[in-house]
């Protein structure tokens, strides 16, 4: 039983993360006012996976070397600090390099008789200030034992370089630039009649609603398909939702962009 209650639990915090919980102050829906055919909210990486997934690969392998550099380098190091130093810039690095590759933006759809809006928002991510602040404190306790149990005043500049240069980045990327760069809202709302394809893409498991859109810059209408990111399992959902929604408009099946 306390099994299965543990399991439970890790399911509902997996959920919370997956799964934004309310929209943000700064979006609001258009037709809020009318009764909902369908709506949902998820996470997705919304830019190519495959090519993320191999940068993440290769940025472990070359980090991995890199471990291997460092544990000849320190060869006069005693043991365990020669080994602990490896293990723990492997997985800072590994953390950081998944950060980038495995960002997530928060997506939201609705869709009523009046049409259909999505929303898509990036909140800043205060736990990164957090996650570095705790690795400064922990930097400086680490060099510090070190210190202490080697009987090595060196270390004590390490103590205080390492956290310093740890709160730099921090400081950094608490800017307002760099805060702003990493925060987007969108809101967009399409009528009913304005969608003229319905995109099946089998091999992601993605439905895409193909609509006209006027091009100032080229001056010219043109075509974009928007992906609708929801679970694999809702994959059948969608298309009989769309199959009853919009039963003129031609189905087909191709690649679907997840940046488009």
């Amino acid at each position: 039983m306390k099994v299965s209650e543990g399991l439970f639990g890790v399911r509902s915090l997996l959920s919370y993360w997956a799964t934004p919980r309310e929209l943000p102050p700064q979006l609001t829906w258009k037709y809020a006012s009318e009764p909902e055919l369908l709506s949902w909210r998820i996470k997705a990486r919304n830019y190519n996976t495959a090519v993320a997934n191999g940068m993440f690969i290769f940025m472990l392998f070359f980090t991995l070397a890199l471990c291997f550099i460092m544990y000849d380098v320190y060869e006069g190091t005693d043991q365990p600090w020669r080994t602990l130093s490896c293990v723990f810039f492997f997985c800072l690095m590994a953390f950081t390099v998944s950060c980038m590759t495995h960002q997530r933006m928060n997506f939201a759809y609705r869709f009523t008789a009046s049409g259909a809006e999505f929303c898509e928002w990036k909140n800043f991510p205060e736990w990164a200030l957090r996650f570095l602040t705790c690795l400064a404190i922990v930097t400086a306790i680490l060099f510090a034992c070190m210190a202490t149990l080697d009987r090595d005043a060196s270390y004590l500049i390490y103590a205080v370089i390492g956290p310093a240069k740890v709160m730099l980045l921090r400081a950094s990327m608490n800017s307002k630039v760099y805060r702003d760069l990493q925060t987007e809202f969108h809101h967009r709302t399409y009528e009913w009649s304005r969608f003229t394809l319905v995109v099946v893409d089998k091999k992601q498991t993605l439905v895409g609603l193909e609509f006209c859109w006027y091009d100032d810059y080229m001056n010219k209408d043109s075509l974009s398909t928007a992906p609708l990111f929801a679970k694999r399992r809702e994959f059948d959902h969608l298309l009989a939702f769309f199959e009853e929604r919009l039963p003129h408009v031609p189905r087909v099946a191709r690649h679907i962009d997840r940046d488009d």
